[in-house]
């Protein structure tokens, strides 16, 4: 009788022990559920809670943007006021804007691809000039109508014979007098210092690919007028480089590039370091200071 007793006991203790298991390997994998629903929840709140800081930055900026442009300092202006503010800046130029001549007088002696890169150098030198906020007044002289660049700026360049600059066949000497031209060469032995609103600049509209020694400074001497050269030597040294390249030759559209950002800051240091391609070999001396750094504009 007590044995019986006691095997009962014995399995009301196993079947306690079965349910306990049970109940212990139901309930574990719970909790792991548990535990990773609420990481998962946890990281999802995160990145709401970023992408409503994300939301609330570029809401920000947007109205910081529109407020900026809604200015009185800063007006937005359609592109057509832009156009129109931009050719009053023209006008303006041809009256009170120093002057600058590119000779065209040279491209006989230049090949077709030569004259279809000037084409293009000249569509940028207006560019350049259109976007200036004191622009020169630009001519383009001894340009005949029946020759391969006139034909080739109208081929390349939309709205040539629109452009706000004077387009003549005539020479730079038949329309300003001698003692005021001042041809820019890199052969000249003066170094341009300054430019003098009193003066009239001449670029020699050339490209020259097969480097045909002193063109523009001979056609300068042709018609006796003074000659200058970009002060390259006295604020840039040589750079070595793999080729050994070293060169002063700069497209019309560099040099005028050039003049018009010395023109602005009155730094020749900052229009040669801006504007001075590296590929040809020079920098501006380090430590440099030109004498005309922090001057006024010359305008």
């Amino acid at each position: 009788m007590g044995e019986m007793q006691l095997n009962g006991v014995t399995e009301e203790m196993d079947l306690l022990q079965i349910d306990v298991d049970t109940d212990v390997l139901e309930n574990k994998p719970g909790r792991e559920d548990s535990l990773y629903s609420r990481n998962v929840l946890r990281k999802q709140r995160n990145w709401e809670r970023q992408l409503a800081v994300k939301k609330s930055k570029r809401k920000e900026e947007k109205q910081r943007r529109k407020l900026n442009c809604g200015s009185a300092d800063s007006p937005q202006l359609t592109k057509r006021v832009m156009k129109a503010i931009t050719r009053e800046r023209l006008a303006e130029a041809k009256c009170t804007g120093l002057k600058l001549c590119v000779d065209l007088s040279m491209t006989d002696c230049m090949s077709d691809k030569e004259v279809s890169r000037l084409a293009g150098q000249l569509r940028r030198l207006y560019g350049s000039n259109k976007k200036a906020a004191q622009p020169f007044h630009l001519l383009l002289t001894d340009l005949q109508k029946d020759s391969r660049i006139y034909r080739e700026c109208i081929r390349m360049n939309d709205g040539f014979l629109n452009y706000m600059m004077d387009i003549t066949e005539e020479s730079c000497l038949d329309l300003f007098p001698s003692e005021t031209l001042v041809y820019l060469s890199p052969d000249a032995e003066r170094a341009l210092e300054t430019v003098d609103a009193d003066k009239v600049y001449v670029l020699g509209g050339l490209v020259d690919e097969s480097i045909q020694k002193k063109l523009s400074f001979s056609r300068a001497r042709k018609l006796s007028v003074q000659t200058a050269r970009l002060p390259i030597d006295e604020y840039m040294v040589k750079k070595s480089n793999a080729k050994n390249f070293h060169s002063k030759i700069l497209a019309v559209n560099q040099v005028f590039d050039i003049l018009l950002t010395f023109c602005e800051t009155g730094s020749w240091t900052e229009a040669l370091q801006t504007w001075f391609p590296e590929g040809k070999g020079y920098v501006v001396a380090p430590g440099y200071f030109s004498p005309h750094a922090g001057a006024q504009s010359l305008y």
